[in-house]
């Protein structure tokens, strides 16, 4: 029987363990383990975290094995290779696919009734390696998706217009990696076209600068491996936002990775689109209005991703 308020994170690197202190801040549930190759390691995470309990709320956190997500309403995989400076997301397919079969494997002998969530790179193929290995329903395999870049982006329109990122209502949807997109058609600053308040607000902002803060996006997190080593606190945050939606049945949007077949003409591939997010998982995919420009290049992140998939000849 699941324990709704059971979670388990695979993986106990930087994004793993820091997206367990967030999901212990959280008081989302009153128990977690922690799975890592190196048992010790695990250890050592949930013995710390479990210190700052005092602080938050009781729970019971610690190291285990594949036989204690049995139970686990939320299985989230953090485990792989890290992205090393210059490296893209997609040059990190082959070693950790190897690692995602085994995972996948592990998890499916024990639990089929939970929902996984995919947060290791690239986030896209392992969400459809973990699908078609699993044999879980579309709805119950979460990929991270582009909700990071996407709260990236607001950060950086917010601060660029002068207002609270959070006002700011814009996705960034497909791969999560370079061939990612914004869809500026439908943004805006509550409610006001995006181009609109650009022309209003007196900061020399038009779509070139906004083109520029995109870029920075894409940019961000290469820059911020070159200076120190890994990304983990807004993944973490990320997750939990997604986390947050499905323990709360919140029905939030977020563009998670999910599997694609049939919307905007794309069929059986997992990219970041809009979703609503609750208890069940994923409840809808949502075609969200775009421009033909926006169209094209989506269509282009999914044949990107197909190749990816294809080139691995494990499913």
């Amino acid at each position: 029987m699941i324990n709704i308020r059971k979670c388990a994170v695979i993986g106990c690197g930087f994004v793993g363990a820091t997206t367990a202190f967030s999901l212990a801040l959280s008081r989302l549930f009153s128990e977690m383990v922690l799975i890592d190759i190196d048992h010790k390691k695990a250890e050592g995470e949930a013995a710390d975290i479990s210190h700052a309990l005092p602080f938050v709320s009781p729970m019971d956190i610690y190291a285990g094995n594949y036989a204690d997500v049995s139970d686990a309403n939320i299985i989230i995989i953090t485990a792989g290779g890290p992205q090393r400076p210059g490296q893209t997301r997609t040059d990190l397919v082959k070693s950790n696919a190897k690692i995602f079969q085994s995972i996948v494997r592990n998890i499916s002998i024990y639990n089929t009734k939970g929902i996984i969530i995919v947060v290791s790179n690239p986030v896209d193929v392992l969400s459809y390696l973990t699908l078609k290995i699993s044999d879980f329903p579309a709805s119950r395999v979460i990929g991270s998706g582009t909700v990071l870049d996407t709260s990236r982006l607001k950060y950086l329109v917010g601060r660029h217009l002068g207002v609270d990122p959070r006002n700011v209502h814009s996705f960034i949807i497909g791969e999560h990696g370079d061939s990612e997109l914004p869809v500026w058609s439908s943004a805006n600053v509550s409610g006001v076209d995006l181009n609109k308040f650009c022309e209003s607000c007196n900061r020399g902002c038009n779509m070139a600068s906004l083109h520029e803060l995109f870029d920075d996006v894409k940019m961000s997190a290469y820059k911020i491996i070159e200076a120190k080593g890994a990304t983990y606190y807004a993944i973490a945050e990320a997750v939990r936002k997604i986390v947050s939606a499905i323990m709360r049945d919140e029905n939030t949007i977020l563009p998670v990775s999910t599997l694609v077949d049939g919307h905007y003409g794309i069929e059986n591939i997992c990219l970041g689109l809009p979703c609503i997010v609750g208890a069940s998982g994923i409840k809808q995919v949502l075609e969200i209005p775009l421009n033909d420009e926006e169209l094209s290049l989506l269509v282009k992140s999914a044949n990107k991703l197909r190749q990816i998939v294809n080139s691995l000849n494990m499913i």
